[in-house]
């Protein structure tokens, strides 16, 4: 729920200009960590799911700058329920960038389960829709040859709007340290067309779906907690002592703690001396004695 005081709170925007980022230096930054990242697994080239939202055209933007546009395959995924402005968003990106691209509807591959339990909820189809979407990015990184780019945002990592082994389940995580907020001022200094950032966010999964109607909050509402909370170190108390709704500011916060899991690992069973995310730890990059095989 969002609560009255907590909307007044967002209207006062006093955490909101604490959110503001250097977004020449965040380019930077990230182009260099899509090439690091790419070039470090020994390919050149990218695969990525564009779907007509800011997210995913920040990040095409982004990678378009870091590996060239031509090394970028672009892929647009859409189901029945998809709206044709999502598809001709994602169309403008495309051809703002000259990306290669591909159109794969995924109808046909998700009917089949989707018909088998005709009592399924919204929220089981749209999390069949992501994870299809999820096995077809990585087919193509197979036929292209390059690595798969996520498109979630901080906000949706830490809220666990994200379906795990669907768009979470991806090689690299260019914009996961951006706060939705901090997402469309890249998205400005990109130069995403105007029609894309002022849209109301939606992952699209169903007619009429936007993520702040499903999650009964703003994400300005969301950043500015969360900000607070795990940037600043707040505790409940604290930002509720701010002026935000304590009801609200604990909503999002066992939110935060309950999806833990899906930004993690699966955990492993310990029983040797050196169990694997325990103590046998080393960087992505780590190539052992033998070097790479």
């Amino acid at each position: 729920m969002a609560a009255t005081k907590t909307s007044d709170a967002a209207d006062m925007k006093f955490v909101l200009p604490r959110l503001k980022i250097n977004t020449e230096l965040a380019t930077r930054i990230l182009t260099g960590f899509i090439r690091d990242s790419i070039t470090k697994a020994g390919m050149a080239r990218a695969v990525i799911g564009l779907s007509g939202g800011i997210d995913s055209a920040v990040s095409a933007y982004l990678a378009a700058a870091a590996l060239g546009a031509e090394n970028v395959l672009a892929l647009r995924m859409p189901y029945t329920t998809s709206s044709a402005e999502s598809l001709r968003d994602a169309e403008a990106v495309i051809e703002d960038l000259s990306l290669p691209h591909l159109i794969v509807p995924i109808s046909d591959m998700a009917d089949p389960l989707i018909t088998r339990f005709p009592n399924m909820s919204p929220l089981r189809r749209g999390n069949i829709m992501a994870r299809l979407r999820m096995i077809t990015l990585y087919d193509q990184s197979m036929a292209w040859g390059g690595l798969v780019i996520g498109t979630s945002n901080k906000t949706e990592f830490l809220l666990g709007y994200s379906t795990i082994y669907g768009d979470s389940g991806v090689a690299l995580h260019p914009i996961a340290d951006l706060y939705k907020f901090q997402v469309r001022q890249m998205a400005r200094h990109l130069g995403v067309p105007g029609a894309i950032v002022s849209k109301p966010p939606s992952a699209d999964l169903w007619v009429g779906q936007t993520d702040e109607d499903e999650l009964g909050f703003t994400y300005d509402q969301a950043d500015q907690v969360l900000f607070l909370l795990v940037d600043e170190r707040y505790t409940v108390d604290e930002v509720a002592d701010e002026g935000f709704d304590r009801d609200f500011v604990i909503q999002i916060w066992e939110r935060v703690k309950a999806n833990h899991y899906k930004r993690t690992m699966p955990n492993i069973a310990k029983l040797s001396k050196r169990s694997i995310g325990h103590d046998f730890l080393y960087l992505r990059d780590y190539t052992g004695r033998a070097g790479r095989v």
